[in-house]
């Protein structure tokens, strides 16, 4: 009773309509209609969000979820507050562009959260804020999985030490890099590297 209350009292308000009340059989019908077309609209996100993954276009397939969850939200009868939807807004195109480009351009330096925030031109929080929404991960989590995906690729095209390998990728030396592959990788770098040195083993 009281949450049909308040969807007619959010009805009233988003469409500037008189109050409606509870006895009048259209008022029924007005809100399985509110209903069905919220399932609708979230069921297109999700479509659309399912569309952008297989794209591989990440960016876009996590704020299309991010407004089904929302819309979800809104069926069970509570809305999302508007703080959370500022929060989850994430990088513009741009900003995502300009500061991946800088991280990739950038691995085997020192990369921090406040020079990449100064890149993205927002401050330290709001940038940590935006980008886990945008790119899903953490910004030291990013580039920690970046630098081991470098030392991958070149673990396969050359035949460098891995001490080597750890400096161009930005790590402090061997013991670094062979503690963060294995957190990542699930296994050490000369065990992952010998492994396809010789598949046939």
């Amino acid at each position: 009773m009281y949450e049909k209350d308040a969807i007619l009292s959010q009805i009233s308000l988003n469409t500037g309509a008189m109050p409606l009340t509870l006895d009048d059989e259209a008022t029924e019908a007005t809100l399985m209609s509110l209903h069905l077309h919220r399932l609708r609209s979230a069921v297109v996100e999700l479509s659309t969000a399912l569309n952008e993954t297989l794209r591989d276009d990440r960016n876009n397939a996590a704020a299309s979820l991010q407004r089904a969850k929302a819309m979800l939200h809104g069926v069970e009868g509570t809305s999302p507050k508007p703080s959370e939807d500022g929060a989850r807004q994430g990088l513009a195109p741009w900003q995502v562009r300009r500061v991946l480009a800088h991280i990739e351009s950038n691995l085997g330096t020192t990369l921090r959260n406040k020079d990449l925030a100064a890149v993205a031109r927002l401050s330290t929080f709001h940038f940590a804020v935006a980008f886990r929404s945008s790119v899903g991960d953490s910004p030291h989590g990013y580039v920690i999985r970046r630098r081991v995906e470098r030392a991958q690729g070149l673990m396969l095209s050359t035949e460098k030490p891995l001490s080597e390998i750890a400096a161009e990728c930005g790590l402090a030396d061997q013991a670094h890099l062979t503690r963060l592959f294995r957190r990542i990788v699930g296994e050490s770098p000369a065990a992952w590297r010998r492994a396809r040195a010789n598949p046939s083993s």
